[in-house]
């Protein structure tokens, strides 16, 4: 520790406070940095229909794509509320930089919680915080309309080696992630539930592009379509089915990284809201114009959004290596709702912001456009449908009890 790093400890804080104040002034440097590199080529990101470049790459120099590693494979052991914070504040500046963002991070939680002991998963652990590598998802297969609990394609299996063959209909940002994660059935023979998970880097597969993505937003997640073929060892596979993966570690994570990416959006609309009511009235002497109601409901909106996401986070994090917590009916139906709630919610928020705002906020061409922002949003409710979720859901819950007080 240097001497002026001394001189500004907190003496009344304890070594372990200490320590974590410092970690939060350390992401929370690195985290404005990435942001104003990805608010500066957003537009043009969304305009272009091109990879984020510049904010990945600051993302690289910043060290975050390996923040949730832990300390000893090379990382930061950065926690879910550090990652959904970056997140968020991604959100803000560049919604496609966000999602992308948020699905490296969901994929790296596979290996940082399910890899430990196997020397492969540790050794990519390794490179993930060294090389600061960016890894892909690829969960979208063929017409399974985003069902990732089924799977067509099967491992095939030779020895200690392992192929597939997969229609990936959707691999984000594939084309320029150094590796990919993927399910697949177990084997040939194996029912469509029976998965793995395989860890991959670009050595262990090919892709060919099939489907292009020309779409009304998250332009720059490059979402296209592949034909993934890959040949590698075995120990690409994951020793855990996918059915713990998905439940313990997988949604959990999705569903919290996607919704702070969203409220970040959101709260950029609102925050351009803001300005332009703040001009209008300068410019009226103080008076309101009529749409100012709809700045009231964005703000409110905005403020259940972020208390829900902190409220399942908590929640997670509370009991995060508890199988028989994470596994529970609560737990699952709660986690997975969020998704459906959250999307629904940012889409409010920015709505109402946009009406805040009237034709300034409609146009494309003025400081207060809240278009990106409304057609990156619009992706929320259709990312793994909504009315897929909600025909799940019920049925889990009718063997659920109604609760009968407030506490429960």
């Amino acid at each position: 520790m240097t001497v002026q790093e001394s001189a500004l400890r907190n003496p009344i804080l304890d070594d372990r406070e200490q320590l974590l104040l410092d970690r939060n002034s350390l992401f929370l440097q690195r985290t404005a940095a990435v942001a104003a590199q990805a608010a500066a080529e957003a537009d043009d990101v969304d305009r272009e229909g091109r990879f984020p470049k510049a904010a990945i790459d600051a993302t690289r120099e910043h060290k975050l794509l390996g923040m949730q590693i832990p300390v000893e494979l090379g990382g930061f052991g950065a926690s879910i509320h550090d990652i959904a914070d970056v997140c968020y504040a991604l959100g803000r500046a560049c919604a496609s930089s966000a999602m992308i963002f948020a699905m490296h991070q969901t994929k790296v939680a596979c290996l940082v919680r399910h890899g430990r002991g196997t020397p492969y998963m540790e050794a990519l652990m390794r490179r993930i915080a060294s090389e600061q590598l960016l890894m892909a998802s690829s969960t979208t297969e063929g017409q399974n309309g985003g069902n990732i609990r089924a799977s067509a394609a099967a491992v095939g299996h030779d020895g200690d080696r392992i192929t597939l063959t997969r229609d990936a209909t959707v691999i984000s940002y594939g084309a320029e992630a150094d590796g990919l994660v993927t399910i697949a059935r177990r084997a040939d023979g194996a029912a469509a539930s029976d998965q793995v998970l395989l860890a991959l880097t670009k050595d262990d597969y090919t892709i060919k592009r099939t489907l292009g993505w020309e779409t009304l937003g998250m332009r720059g997640t490059c979402s296209t379509g592949f034909e993934l073929q890959v040949s590698c060892p075995s120990d690409r596979m994951f020793t855990e089915s996918y059915d713990r993966i998905h439940g313990q570690t997988m949604t959990p994570f999705a569903h919290l990284t996607w919704s702070s990416a969203w409220a970040g959006i959101a709260a950029a609309s609102v925050q351009r809201a803001q300005r332009f009511l703040r001009k209008a009235a300068r410019g009226t002497g103080g008076q309101m114009p009529p749409a100012a109601a709809h700045y009231t409901a964005a703000r409110m909106a905005l403020a259940r959004l972020r208390a829900m996401i902190v409220t399942n986070m908590d929640a997670f994090a509370a009991h995060e290596y508890d199988e028989r917590a994470l596994t529970s009916l609560d737990f699952q139906s709660s986690i997975t709702l969020l998704k459906v709630q959250a999307s629904e919610l940012a889409l409010e928020t920015v709505m109402h912001a946009m009406r805040a705002c009237g034709l300034s906020g409609y146009r494309n061409d003025g400081d207060f456009s809240i278009g990106r922002h409304l057609r990156d949003v619009l992706s929320a409710p259709i990312m793994i449908n909504n009315d897929r979720i909600l025909a799940n859901v019920a049925t889990a819950n009718l063997m659920s009890a109604v609760p009968a007080s407030l506490y429960e």
